[in-house]
């Protein structure tokens, strides 16, 4: 589906307020094909949660906790995306997307972003300029970045889901 590295880099986590947030965004990270998500704050429970999902349902997807996202944004080698709903519309790098050739960093915030943020990026972009969530954010710009062919990954792990019209079906392995 690709060739280069995609990686998330999560801006802050309240710990008592963002959990489940946060653990849902390496969850749609790593369904919709992005390779590793960096998490700037410690918490070991949502490393877990994401790692014990990407065991039982496959993939090689890497949780790391970096508090060192300055650093990160400042040595990518990639392009840097921040998603933000102040940035210019997705639509607009629809084209870019498409033709990308560099890695690519996505970077989410949880908190007020620093404005150092949207200076080190090479694109702020929004998917909308309304308030909206950063998991919606990054699923749809993972999908306008790998065209639809997220959709299609086939994951090898420990359980995998059958596709049914009605009820439920998975396979163990």
């Amino acid at each position: 589906m690709k060739d280069i590295k995609v990686k998330v880099l999560r801006l802050g986590h309240r710990p008592g307020r963002d959990k489940r947030l946060t653990t849902h965004v390496g969850l749609v990270a790593r369904a919709f094909g992005a390779d590793e998500i960096s998490l700037s704050k410690d918490d070991e429970k949502v490393k877990e949660s994401i790692i014990d999902v990407t065991k039982r349902f496959g993939g090689n997807f890497k949780v790391e906790i970096n508090d060192e996202w300055k650093q990160t944004m400042k040595n990518w080698k990639g392009d840097i995306y921040h998603l933000t709903m102040y940035g210019e519309k997705i639509s607009s790098y629809e084209e870019k997307l498409k033709k990308r050739d560099k890695d690519v960093l996505i970077v989410l915030g949880a908190e007020k972003v620093p404005r150092i943020v949207y200076d080190l990026a090479d694109y702020n972009i929004s998917v909308t300029n309304q308030p909206h969530s950063e998991v919606a954010a990054l699923a749809i710009f993972l999908d306008r970045l790998f065209d639809g062919k997220e959709l299609n990954l086939d994951f090898d792990g420990e359980i995998k889901v059958i596709p049914q019209a009605e009820g439920k079906y998975i396979e163990k392995n």
